[in-house]
């Protein structure tokens, strides 16, 4: 039986991040919500179920007993928000400003419970995210580009982003490669790393 290890190697190793110009041409195949969310997941390094915990940084802070690094989002400008990611972990993103303006056009008068791959969500605002968000980028991915790599690659696209901005300040690889870990909420440089490729 032929063995397919090389090829399972080359999977892991191909880079899964798009390009600020297939972003595009995706978003121009995905419906105005999807598009929007596609638009803020890239521009802070979300994983496709954080939109829906989304709520501003002085309502709901950051977990406290980590030691986040001064120098996050050294560079950009937006507002803050906080998301819960795996294990828990609330951790700040950065929305730009002008994206921060539609979402907050969108906040609900009452937040509404949303349930993603079997886990509830109580979202503060009507954006798309979860399963059927990543679902709808899948599709609009295939449709624009003729292959998809799923909506984590936004998250590789943002690292590598954040690593040629901070690397193009001055800093260390491993100072930037740690500040971006945190950004992505790994506190794991070498798990960040990977997205490097």
């Amino acid at each position: 039986i032929p063995s397919n290890h090389d090829s399972e190697r080359r999977l892991v190793e191909q880079s899964r991040a798009y390009t600020a110009a297939q972003i595009a041409r995706i978003q121009d195949h995905q419906s105005e919500r999807n598009r929007f969310a596609t638009q803020v997941i890239s521009a802070a390094g979300l994983r496709a179920h954080e939109t829906l915990t989304l709520r501003p940084a002085l309502v709901r802070p950051a977990t406290p007993d980590r030691e986040w690094s001064a120098d996050r989002f050294l560079g950009r400008s937006g507002k803050r928000y906080t998301v819960v990611g795996k294990g828990g972990l609330i951790r700040e993103v950065l929305i730009p400003d002008a994206l921060a303006t539609h979402l907050e056009a969108h906040r609900l008068l009452r937040p509404v419970t949303v349930r993603d791959r079997q886990i509830n969500y109580l979202s503060h605002y009507d954006i798309a995210g979860g399963n059927a968000w990543s679902k709808s980028f899948t599709e609009a991915s295939e449709r624009a580009l003729g292959y998809s790599h799923g909506g984590h690659g936004l998250r590789h696209s943002y690292a590598q982003a954040r690593m040629a901005e901070l690397q193009g300040r001055g800093l260390a690889f491993d100072s930037a490669l740690a500040i971006v870990s945190q950004e992505l909420g790994h506190f794991r440089p070498d798990i960040t790393e990977v997205y490097l490729r």
